[in-house]
């Protein structure tokens, strides 16, 4: 079954379509859902749809209508997210020569490789969200229910044009399942929370920084930090927070940089170089991580951050306010799981690599990567057992180090095993030339910036090296996103297959077990004790499930570490 939910000034209008997204002849016309009645309405699809399978629902972003669903205890198993998957069709090299495609506004921003979003209307207002509350007798919906059907039915045509040259098809319609599932993931995460602490979180910041200061103040540790940098920069008036006081007073002592990063710093053997480091360091933790953020972000022992899936180009997810994909090592001791319970603490070791040996289908390195740890196997056979060159070479392969030490060793790489960086070059070469790269599962790279084109049309010998320089940049990244995108789909299928069976857990008694938390290649699991066996079984078998439906039945091991622990910190 597959049901449409768009915005209506009285609620919500919901109409069943097939698969193709056309209306049921037997029922053509959308049914109005008062406001007060939604949840309700979605509780008993979802629980007693004919033939036992939950429906797919179907609407412009999951952001819009899956929040205050999960807020009136309602949780759904399958969606199909028309902003997501249609950002995705606009832009594959599988739909390419597609009406939907080629009708998109392929331009990226002038210098950036950042893709404009796929061909949908305008997002909804800023109170869209107030699912169940009455928008009132003027209000108007932002897309009627034929808009969001037609889009749904363009895009499935998209996917049937797709074509079944290299599974194509199939492949392109995993991507946007799974994208669609992560959605509903990253909803659930932020409805969820991360487990957190305060009054540990207090502690951390007390033993790093002083006690709370008032407002405006800072924190004892910083203003003494602040009072030794005055006196080693003879500045008695020094401002650290401020880059030009900072840099002018560096200069008045002799520490001639021109910026204040940690490498730069690190070059000058100044006595005012260690405290004003660690200046730097704590004073990130209080802006950041402080008292502030505690309060702004921490209630009834929850972190709920907002994540965005496909945020980053590559599909990466992003965070918005929070900073959940950033959290210090200094605060991670308040990640604490509840009484009871534990932290689950899983990571899928050296990721893109392993990506890279699937991709390229270079066996040697498969053979090498086997049962261990994929640099210590490459260096056994191409580097003389040194782990580190043989890190840093590939490395460099996936993200185009060609100078320095990574450069130098990239002839013994490309001899050992030629097949895994002949893969990246030719993604580099394609890059350079203006052309596209695809992900396993097909997301594609955004076409070149105006930039680029103009580029191109150089004349001088200035002008010409201008060109092969920005030439290159655009090589670099093709190069790391079909490696870094690949990573990205296999993440989102571990995180679709995970959840799936974290809900069969659920079904089974072990109230409580839920995905909490997810950064690129790593996912927290706050589980009940009894439950943790199940939990990671599940994690192990979704990541198992994940390779296969990328790659199939293939060599390369895709291992995943798990760490049992209260606290976050104690995970690594």
């Amino acid at each position: 079954m597959y049901l449409l939910l768009a915005a209506h000034p009285n609620g919500a209008s919901l109409q069943e379509l097939t698969q193709a997204g056309d209306p049921l002849p037997a029922n053509p016309e959308p049914q109005l859902i008062p406001a007060a009645e939604l949840a309700a309405v979605v509780r008993g699809l979802e629980n007693n749809t004919p033939g036992g399978q939950a429906p797919r629902w179907i609407w412009h972003r999951t952001q819009d209508w899956y929040p205050a669903l999960l807020g009136a205890g309602v949780e759904l198993e399958r969606c199909y997210d028309l902003s997501l998957c249609g950002n995705i069709l606009a832009f594959s090299e599988f739909t390419a020569h597609t009406a939907y495609a080629k009708s998109a506004d392929r331009t990226p921003a002038e210098d950036t490789l950042l893709p404009p979003k796929a061909l949908l209307p305008p997002p909804p207002p800023a109170d869209q969200g107030a699912l169940f509350e009455d928008p009132g007798t003027n209000a108007t919906p932002r897309f009627t229910p034929d808009e969001l059907r037609l889009e749904y039915a363009a895009q499935q045509d998209t996917l049937a044009q797709a074509g079944t040259e290299d599974n194509r098809r199939n492949r392109l319609f995993l991507l946007l399942a799974a994208e669609s599932a992560a959605a509903m993931i990253a909803a659930e995460m932020q409805h969820a929370g991360v487990p957190w602490r305060e009054d540990l979180h207090e502690d951390l910041l007390a033993g790093y920084l002083g006690p709370r200061p008032a407002a405006g103040r800072r924190p004892v540790k910083l203003e003494q930090l602040a009072g030794e940098l005055r006196g080693l920069l003879n500045a008695p008036g020094l401002n650290p927070d401020s880059p030009q006081e900072l840099m002018r007073a560096l200069h008045r002592s002799g520490i001639e940089v021109k910026s204040t990063r940690q490498w730069e710093l690190k070059e000058s053997n100044h006595p005012a170089i260690g405290p004003l480091l660690e200046y730097k360091k704590l004073s990130r933790l209080h802006s950041a991580n402080g008292w502030a953020w505690l309060d702004a972000w921490v209630a009834g022992g929850r972190f709920r951050p907002e994540y965005v899936v496909g945020g980053v180009v590559s599909g990466r997810w992003a965070s918005r306010g929070g900073g959940a994909l950033q959290i210090p090592r200094q605060v991670r001791g308040a990640v604490h799981a509840n009484p009871g319970h534990k932290l689950i603490v899983a990571d899928a070791s050296q990721l893109e690599p392993r990506v890279l040996v699937a991709l390229a289908q270079d066996t040697v390195m498969a053979e090498a990567a086997r049962d261990q740890d994929l640099y210590a196997g490459i260096a056994a056979k191409g580097f003389g057992g040194d782990r580190a060159k043989a890190k840093m070479a590939l490395l460099g392969a996936m993200y185009g180090a060609t100078s320095g030490e990574a450069g130098r060793l990239m002839p013994q790489l490309a001899r050992t095993y030629p097949r895994a960086v002949d893969f990246v070059e030719r993604a580099a070469r394609s890059g350079e030339a203006g052309g596209t790269v695809t992900t396993r599962l097909g997301r594609s790279s955004p076409p070149p910036s105006p930039l680029w084109y103009r580029s191109q049309q150089s004349t001088t010998a200035e002008e010409q090296r201008r060109a092969e320089s920005i030439a290159r940049s655009r090589g670099r990244f093709t190069r790391n996103f079909v490696v870094q995108g690949s990573a990205a789909d296999w993440a989102a299928c571990w995180l679709a297959e995970l959840r799936r069976r974290l809900r069969t857990i659920r079904a089974d008694g072990a109230a409580g077990a839920e995905l909490v938390f997810f950064l690129h290649d790593e996912v927290m699991v706050h589980a009940p004790e009894a439950a943790v066996g199940a939990c990671i079984q599940a994690i192990e078998d979704a990541a198992s499930a994940a390779k296969e439906l990328l790659f199939g039945r293939i060599p390369v091991e895709f291992p995943v570490s798990v760490a049992v622990v209260d606290s976050y910190d104690n995970a690594k």
